[in-house]
């Protein structure tokens, strides 16, 4: 993974932050692309560097403004790109599995995607439940997870209008992607389910359930799961 071949490419998106883009065919060659890079750098040592936020196909880098050369910077970056491909192996991505009841009022938007793609609603939790998806990383809310993997069929523009509130739990797909929130807030992602499981809770010891890199299933279950669960462990108010 040189810097110099073309499939990396070095920029300042500002005066204390580098921004770093791998070219990636596919999704899940940049998550190995971008996680080998993440830990060649975390290994050098880079002079001032404060920390990384790792994206689908990007890394940035933030340094201490009072400690930042640029040359310097840039240089040790490209030298640790270099041993990336030589980086330690990452222990095989967890497995999630997420319960989600595609019922009713939990499911305000179902029914609109499916009729948008041809389909029934059950052909619709169908395709959504049977995908496999990637992690790609954290953003937004604490917890909420971008997830890669939807069927084509299902890929559907987010709301002309955002929700002003989502429940907490609410499964929803925007364009290529879908992903849970974690708590109540405003949103424009199409909702076609909802989960009992906390997302986020800082109390855990892992407080957001998935990380970078999980890989994740949505299981279909009941409404009387669903409530059954919530009480057991009730959701966020």
């Amino acid at each position: 993974m040189d810097a110099s071949d073309g499939v990396l490419r070095l920029n300042w998106a500002s005066e204390r932050h580098l921004r770093i883009a791998l070219d990636a065919g596919v999704a899940a060659a940049s998550n190995q692309d971008i996680d080998h890079a993440l830990a060649a750098i975390e290994r050098a040592g880079v002079p001032g560097l404060l920390g990384i936020t790792p994206a689908v196909s990007t890394l940035l880098l933030e340094f201490d403004i009072a400690q930042l050369d640029e040359s310097r910077a840039v240089s040790a970056v490209r030298l640790a790109l270099t041993d990336a491909a030589d980086a330690l192996p990452h222990a095989p991505p967890a497995l999630i599995e997420i319960p989600v009841c595609y019922h009713g009022e939990l499911a305000p938007d179902a029914y609109t995607v499916a009729r948008k793609h041809g389909l029934s609603k059950a052909e619709l939790i169908r395709l959504h439940s049977k995908a496999d998806y990637t992690v790609q990383f954290i953003g937004f809310a604490p917890g909420f997870g971008y997830l890669t993997g939807l069927p084509e069929r299902l890929s559907t523009p987010r709301l002309d209008t955002p929700r002003t509130r989502v429940p907490s739990g609410s499964v929803g797909i925007a364009g290529d992607m879908t992903g849970v929130y974690p708590g109540h807030t405003a949103g424009g992602w199409r909702l076609i389910g909802r989960t009992p499981l906390r997302m986020f809770d800082p109390d855990r010891a892992r407080p957001s359930l998935l990380a970078r890199g999980d890989r994740v299933r949505f299981v279909q279950i009941s409404l009387a799961e669903f409530e059954a669960q919530v009480q057991e462990k009730p959701l966020d108010d």
